[in-house]
């Protein structure tokens, strides 16, 4: 490719930040549409359920097992073969006439967006080492922004076009996202050059020995936990007793939490000008003073916007600074310590979304707020301990 055409700069990034946000939408499309869905292909709601779970599954299982190809393949061209499937896939869900066919297609779905974690390390690749926490703070709001107002979107397009009509979209933005990325996003050769055996068997291997790498899964993926303790149970929260919030209000909610993923970039420049650690231990505070804020005054709703602001806020400061230790660890091999690292996390999310539906089940909101206050307590004790043994030459 003629480079020459290439973007450059802010315009690159600001690029990758956008297809980073689309390409993570597409997990979550279908989870506003599932009722609609239940009714319109006629089964169960146990039926229709299971495509929210398929969409999970496929993406967890892409995180492992097509993440770490960017260390042995060129990252633009794997980058602009999951994105044309997962045209397909977007395309198949939009026509399918059976429960059956749309739960297999959201599989796909789940799968191949894990291009957008494709996006983060091949701008890891791109930037400058002196601004790359600048770069993947920009690069991680998109993917938070998609994370957070997918459903509310598609809840918006569904309202005026019906539920296909979600997805054909999608699959029309990410056409054009593709189109750009091959004319205008430059290329880097992969450095890695093992076979596909050998790429999965180095996962443990990077686990095993890179402490850093550890501490950084367990650290944030505590905080990981409280993100998605709140999320999965708001909407039962605002729509139950206490405020008896409309859907269309509740994904309203979405909006106050992208506001503290708009820092990102900030927090990248902090991790760039000083100790990354800096940054995960305010980022823990940040996420159990507005938990604690929450669980204190829980009958307003100002206050449970402002939470949400503040801790989607920490919770970015904390993945940013995370993410600018683990891709200095060992450049060849940025893919597949990502794919370690977020395969953690979303796992923590999982775990997360399951126990405090339970907690919300059996005791209460405020048992998932104070679920909340003990994990980023505990992710503030891990966080001060990695900064005491880096300082002291003691992790790598």
């Amino acid at each position: 490719m003629d480079n020459s055409r290439a973007f450059s700069g802010d315009t690159l990034f600001t690029f990758m930040a956008i297809a980073t946000g689309v390409a993570v939408s597409c997990i979550y499309l279908n989870q506003p549409l599932l009722q609609t869905l239940g009714r319109d292909l006629n089964t169960t709601t146990g039926n229709i359920g299971l495509i929210a779970s398929f969409t999970q599954i496929g993406y967890a299982l892409g995180l492992f097992f097509l993440i770490p190809l960017g260390d042995i393949v060129s990252k633009k061209k794997l980058i602009i073969i999951k994105q044309i499937f997962l045209i397909i896939s977007l395309v198949l869900a939009a026509v399918s006439t059976h429960w059956i066919a749309i739960l297999f297609a959201s599989m796909f779905i789940g799968l191949l967006a894990t291009v957008a974690q494709d996006f983060v390390a091949f701008s890891a690749d791109l930037a400058e080492v002196k601004s790359r926490g600048k770069v993947l703070g920009l690069v991680m709001s998109g993917l938070f922004m998609g994370i957070l107002c997918s459903r509310t979107l598609s809840g918006l397009i569904a309202g005026f076009g019906g539920w296909r009509s979600v997805f054909i979209i999608f699959a029309i933005l990410s056409t054009i996202f593709t189109l750009v990325i091959v004319r205008k996003v430059p290329s880097v050769e992969a450095s890695g050059k093992s076979s596909y055996g050998t790429l999965l068997k180095s996962l443990i291997h990077h686990f095993s020995t890179k402490k850093k790498l550890r501490s950084s899964l367990f650290t944030q993926g505590l905080l990981g936990f409280a993100f998605s303790a709140f999320w999965t149970n708001l909407s039962f929260y605002l729509g139950g007793p206490a405020f008896n919030l409309s859907p269309t209000h509740i994904g309203l909610f979405g909006i106050a939490g992208a506001a503290g993923v708009l820092v990102a970039p900030y927090a990248g420049k902090m991790a760039d000008n000083q100790s990354p650690y800096k940054g995960i231990i305010l980022g823990a505070i940040l996420v159990f003073v507005s938990f604690g804020a929450m669980l204190a005054i829980q009958t307003s709703l100002v206050v449970l916007a402002l939470g949400a602001v503040v801790f989607d806020l920490g919770m970015q400061i904390a993945l940013v600074s995370h993410q600018t230790i683990i891709f200095s660890l060992e450049a060849k091999a940025r893919s597949s310590i990502n794919a370690i690292f977020m395969t953690g996390m979303f796992t923590f999310f999982a775990v997360g979304s399951f126990i405090s539906v339970k907690l919300q089940q059996n005791f209460g909101w405020h048992a998932v707020l104070i679920s909340g206050l003990v994990t980023s307590t505990l992710a503030f004790i891990l966080a001060m301990r990695a900064a005491k043994a880096s300082k002291h030459g003691l992790m790598i």
